[in-house]
């Protein structure tokens, strides 16, 4: 979990994939799109940023977990004009591919709290207390999101 150095290039290539898989994992209608905007107030915000690497990690997730519930307001305010596929813009990244479809499709199946908590605490890698915060729940409410997440996803993968 440790981010280095703190400029915005040095976190996108650290955080990155992280934030990816979480608004992913979130079911984020264009996660791609939602990442370069993270990013984007990111850099926009990074010089007047001050704390350790776990509130730096903490601050890009909240500024991620904002962006989708933006996002989600919007899209239910104004549904997209076309309901034809948008074609592939051809950029390609390995790193953020998922690792495993089946971890992914499991995570689906999750409630939305679930998944909301077991991806910000595993996939954000941020502590209870920080999870907690970001979703306006008491950490014992996040444990317990979090132990049902986490049973629900074991007996899935073990089929």
């Amino acid at each position: 979990m440790q981010v280095v150095k703190r400029d915005a290039g040095s976190l996108y290539v650290a955080l990155a994939p992280a934030v990816l898989g979480y608004l992913r994992a979130q079911g984020a209608n264009e996660p791609e799109d939602l990442l370069h905007d993270v990013f984007l107030q990111v850099a926009r915000d990074l010089p007047a940023f001050k704390g350790d690497d776990a509130k730096l990690r903490s601050w890009v997730f909240s500024i991620a977990h904002n962006r989708l519930i933006d996002d989600r307001r919007r899209r239910a305010v104004r549904p997209p004009r076309s309901s034809s596929p948008v074609p592939d813009r051809g950029y390609h990244d390995r790193r953020m591919e998922p690792k495993d479809e089946a971890l992914i499709e499991a995570c689906a199946a999750l409630t939305d709290d679930q998944r909301e908590v077991v991806v910000l605490r595993f996939v954000g890698d941020l502590a209870l207390d920080e999870v907690a915060r970001l979703t306006g729940r008491r950490v014992t409410a996040v444990k317990r999101l979090q132990a049902r997440g986490l049973a629900r996803l074991a007996e899935l993968l073990a089929d």
